[in-house]
This record gives structure tokens, sequence and C-alpha cells, in this order.
């Protein structure tokens, strides 16, 4: 315990004397009345602030009241405390018996009933109590954020491949895990993070453990380790790794301590196992479930197909039941009789169209037969006038009448003198033949037929 300032009282200074001698003739102060003496006891005893250190044995905190009594005691000795509401819901502190604290106030005397009590300022848990106190608020901090609410937590693979281990390389619950991993699930990948798990660096190795077995591909995520004090535990309250945990993309299992130590990173976790050996069996089946669910699962499997089949067979029996397929004329029954019909009906159409037709063709051709020499008197007028002028016009014609036609050898007319030259070959066609003759002289004449210039050859 620790005072301060702790004053020597004067009496003389605060109680009057008196004038009543004693037994050697001396004079003797008056004698105080209770409440005097009270009094300045407890102008005595408010002067005097203390600090001290001790266990709470009793808790006395009701609706109604205006303060928060408790008592705290060591070894030899209790002490009656009060403490006003005001600064207990300050304090942050929730008193329960057995709890170390760290108490600040002063004594004070209750005068009415002669108590003294010590008035509490301040209050603090000490030792283990200030840790819990720590992670308590942690862990309402992170539940006012929903990081332990269930409703986010993953559910873990049923047959991990590959497993994440984060824990001593030196401690007995490395040796639980892989064995009983080795036991359950030897097919499983283990990829193991060696981290410290006490000590101020022990957050910060269990976070870079747990992001180098997630990267290397773990689907789930091993945090263990053996029991201990809870300040060996305090590693896994730490407010970072529990942030970690959070957000790692895989789900994580832990297993800290033992069944009754429950840390932070229990609570943000997907799922919380009571021991190191319980966390390796959580995301290991056994050989035993694999064999009673693969049997579970063949039997289902086998009653499926027989379901199925006997469903098959069921709809072939019914099908071969059907008229179409027992008597094959009953699938076209209705088109052949449909076709029948149609062939009835056309036998009796096409005679009445033909003599409907016949009667037509002939009405048409008496109408031809009587329009059709009016139609051609014109015709064969015509026909006759243009063969006459075509006569007239015909080469044959003109030939008979004493003209000629004149060729080279390539058979081109030749219409003028100019397309001529001595000694040239020409073809002569008369009305009644040819001539092969050959240019002995060219005569040009005038448009009176009179020569204007001859030449010979």
């Amino acid at each position: 315990m620790v005072s301060r300032g702790f004053p020597t009282a004067d009496v003389s200074s605060t109680v009057p004397q008196n004038d009543i001698p004693d037994s050697s003739g001396n004079h003797a102060p008056a004698a105080l009345s209770v409440s005097a003496a009270m009094a300045l006891a407890k102008r005595s005893l408010e002067s005097v602030t203390v600090r001290m250190l001790g266990e709470v044995s009793e808790v006395s905190i009701k609706a109604g009241y205006k303060a928060a009594y408790f008592t705290v005691k060591d070894s030899s000795a209790s002490l009656p405390c009060m403490m006003w509401n005001n600064r207990y819901r300050a304090s942050g502190v929730q008193l329960t018996v057995g709890q170390m604290v760290e108490l600040e106030g002063r004594f004070t005397l209750y005068a009415a009933k002669g108590r003294m009590n010590f008035e509490v300022f301040s209050i603090t848990l000490a030792g283990e109590g200030n840790l819990r106190l720590k992670v308590a608020n942690i862990a309402k901090k992170l539940q006012a954020e929903g990081l332990t609410d269930p409703a986010r937590k993953r559910p873990l693979p049923l047959y991990p491949e590959k497993i994440g281990l984060v824990t001593s390389p030196r401690s007995a619950a490395v040796h639980d895990v892989l064995r009983t991993l080795r036991r359950r699930f030897p097919i499983a990948t283990i990829y193991l993070a060696g981290v410290p798990v006490e000590g101020v660096q022990a957050p910060a190795g269990i976070i870079e453990g747990l992001h180098c077995v997630v990267n290397a591909g773990s689907q789930v995520v091993l945090i263990v380790r053996g029991g201990g004090s809870f300040e060996d535990m305090m590693p896994f309250n730490d407010e970072n790794l529990a942030r970690a945990i959070a957000a790692c993309p895989v789900p994580v299992v832990t297993g800290i301590g033992h069944e009754v130590d429950t840390a932070i990173a229990d609570m943000v976790s997907d799922y919380r196992a009571s021991t190191p050996t319980a966390a390796a069996e959580a995301v290991s089946p056994s050989r035993e479930s694999l064999d009673v669910q693969f049997q579970s699962q063949a039997d289902a499997l086998a009653t499926g197909m027989r379901r199925v089949i006997a469903a098959q067979k069921a709809f072939i029996e019914r099908a071969s039941d059907r008229p179409a397929f027992r008597d094959p004329a009953f699938l076209f029954s209705s088109e052949a009789q449909a076709l029948d019909a149609s062939m009835e009906r056309l036998n009796r159409a096409v005679p009445a169209v033909l003599e409907k037709n016949a009667t037509s063709v002939a009405t048409a051709r008496q109408r031809l037969v009587s329009v059709g020499p009016h139609i051609t008197e014109r015709s064969q007028a015509e026909l006759a006038r243009s063969a006459a002028r075509l006569e007239d016009l015909s080469p044959i014609k003109t030939l008979a009448r004493g003209y000629s036609v004149t060729r080279d050898d390539s058979g081109k007319i030749i219409s003028s003198i100019e397309q001529t030259k001595i000694g040239q070959r020409v073809i002569v066609s008369l009305a009644d033949g040819r001539l092969d003759c050959k240019v002995g002289g060219i005569d040009e004449i005038d448009l009176f037929g009179r020569n204007k210039e001859i030449s010979h050859g």
C-alpha cells in the first residue's frame, strides 16, 4: 500500500481547550463529542490518497444504487470499498469475486454508523485480470464488426488433398496432428509452417505462416498449439492475427490449448476444435467413415439404377402393348382411308372435267374454222405484195435482165474501178453461170457513159 501526502493531525489546532486542571495541577483539553471526534477523523482520512492492490472477495452492485459496493482483501486484512456509478461505468471493469484489482482512492468515514470505507476513484484489473480485460475488449470490438458471426463461417472441405499446418515445429502438437492425419487420411499433402507460438513476435510469425501455406495451395489451414497458461495463450488473442484469420481465403481450423481454453483466434476461425488432435480429426475423414460412406453411396447408386431399369422396363412393356406395335397397318389406317377417298373423288371428277373440256374444245374449233378465212385474207394479200416486191428486187431477176455481179478472189463485190487493178483476177456472175476473168484494162466513164480515160495493160 502506498500513501501520498499523509499529514499529521494537529489536535490542538482543531479542538478547543479549557481550564480544568488534571491531578498534577496542569490544565488538560476538554473531552470531544462523538460527532466531533468522527469529524476530526474524517477530515484526517480524506486528506490521504492511496493506491493499493487486493483481491475482490465480495461484490454488491444493484439497480437503483448510486454506487458499487465491494470488498478487497489480502492474506491478513479486508477493506470495504465503494465507487460511484459514473466512475465504475467509465472504468470498463466488470467486478467478479476472485479478481485481482488495483485501486486508487481515499479513506472515508460514514459518521452515522461509525464505519470506515475506501472511496475508489479508479480501478483496473491487475496481472492476468488485466490481460483478460484487454482480451474481452478486443473480442467485443471484433464481435461488433461481425467477425465472430457464425453466419460468415465457411464449411470445411470434405476431402482436402492439401492441408496447411501452422504451429511450433518442436511442439508435441505438431506430432499429434501429423500422426492423426497420417492415420486417418494419408493421401493428403501437408504444408507445415514452423512458427513461434509464444512471445511478443509470435502473432506476426503465425500470420506469416498462414500466408505461406495458403500461397502453397492449401485448401484448409490448421492453427494449433498445446496447453499453457493464459499468458502463454496471449499470441492467439492478438487482434491482427484475428483479422488475418477472418480474411483468409480458405477455411481456418483452430485447436489451441485444452477444451476449456478459448482464444479470440477460436472465435473468428471457421471451426474451433478443442485440441490439436481434434483439429486434425475435423479436416480428415477416417478410413472407417470412408468405408461406410462409400458403401452407402454404392448401395444408393445400385438402388437408383434398379429403379431406373424397372421404370424403363415398365415403359417398354406399356409401349409394346400399344396397337401400333401389335398391328403395323394401324399406323397408316387413317391415311390409307383418306387416300382411298381421294382416289374415289378423283375418279369421279376426271371424266366430268374431260367431258367439259372436250365440249369447250369443239366449240373453239368451230369458231376458229368459221373465223379463220377472214383472218388470213389480209395476210395472204400482204404476203403476195411482199413476194412480188421481193421478186422485183431479187439479184437473180436483175441478172436475168443482162446485168452481172463482179467479185474479187475473196468474194467481195467490186462496185468501183478503184477496187481493181490491171492483171487482177475477178469473178463475173451472170444469170446462168460465172466467168473467171482477168482485168486487161480499166476505163473510167462519166455520167453519160462516155469514156473519160482508157488504160491498157
